[in-house]
């Protein structure tokens, strides 16, 4: 699946998570943007002595990149004293995405499969070993909504789209060791792809279908079918398009038995994909 589930409950961030770049010890510069992240992660503030803690600085080291970040427009303080982002960093961040070539071409496809089929459609890029979500489309309606976010991620191995880009880059099982490496795969949920063999045979599976499932691999109780989208070049794909479902309410099965209509919508953007979609190599048997 692309997102975290599930419903539209605030999630709660953790606490006391240190938040380093690079792994080493914050000075200078690095310590400013140590604090611009960690203040993301709570849209409704945060007091001076949980960010300190948060980012393992001394009190008025971070209390000077604060004032620093406010100075600019990128942090602001409510009255509760709580900091959190200001304006102008969220006016620069909408700014930025809006006007983005691949937001711009891709939105109107994702409106088009989230009006169509009820359900959550991403744009994602691949980053490593984990997926980044460029645009998300909710359904017009409907209470329960998955909590994925554009800028969000989750393990490429565990996700359709993730594991669709992967079947691009790795054509063999020493590629796919290669990739792994020593660190072992996350396994999400009791479904997710784990070992070197594992995940070769589903990238294989991939390219002969044409396109890619994740089936409750990142999350019980959503699923997901990704396409590949062709925004730069005919043959390599930029990112692809999903539908995240909850199962209870849209089946795997069901986008699949419609993968060839979803593909007509992408038009243009479906570029050339890796085989025809009806190869009879069904993922939900």
């Amino acid at each position: 699946m692309e997102s975290t589930q599930q419903f539209d409950d605030a999630t709660t961030p953790d606490v006391g998570v240190v938040t380093r770049l690079g792994g080493s010890r914050l000075v200078g510069s690095d310590r400013v943007l140590a604090v611009l992240k960690e203040l993301a992660r709570y849209p409704d503030g945060v007091g001076l002595d949980e960010l300190t803690r948060a980012v393992a600085s001394p009190k008025p080291t971070v209390h000077r990149a604060l004032g620093a970040l406010r100075r600019a427009g990128l942090a602001d303080q409510d009255g509760r004293g709580h900091y959190l982002l200001g304006d102008e960093f969220l006016r620069m961040a909408f700014a930025h995405h809006e006007a983005r070539p691949d937001h711009l071409r891709v939105r109107p496809v994702l409106e088009s499969l989230a009006r169509r089929y009820g359900e959550t459609a991403h744009y994602a890029v691949l980053d490593g070993r984990e997926v980044v979500y460029r645009a998300k489309v909710d359904p017009p309606s409907g209470a329960a909504r998955l909590n994925s976010t554009v800028g969000g991620r989750n393990p490429t191995h565990a996700t359709a789209v993730g594991k669709l880009l992967l079947s691009y880059r790795l054509d063999s099982l020493p590629s796919v060791r290669a990739w792994i490496g020593r660190s072992p795969l996350p396994r999400r949920t009791p479904r997710t792809h784990c070992t070197a063999e594992d995940l070769d045979r589903e990238l294989g599976a991939i390219r002969r279908r044409g396109y890619a499932v994740d089936d409750q691999e990142n999350e019980t109780g959503v699923s997901c079918l990704a396409l590949p989208v062709f925004l730069a070049s005919p043959t390599v794909p930029t990112g692809a398009v999903s539908i995240s479902a909850l199962t209870y309410r849209t089946p795997l099965s069901a986008l699949v038995d419609s993968v060839d209509d979803i593909l007509r919508g992408l038009g243009p953007l479906a570029g050339a994909p890796l085989t025809p979609t009806t190869t009879g190599d069904d993922p939900c048997t």
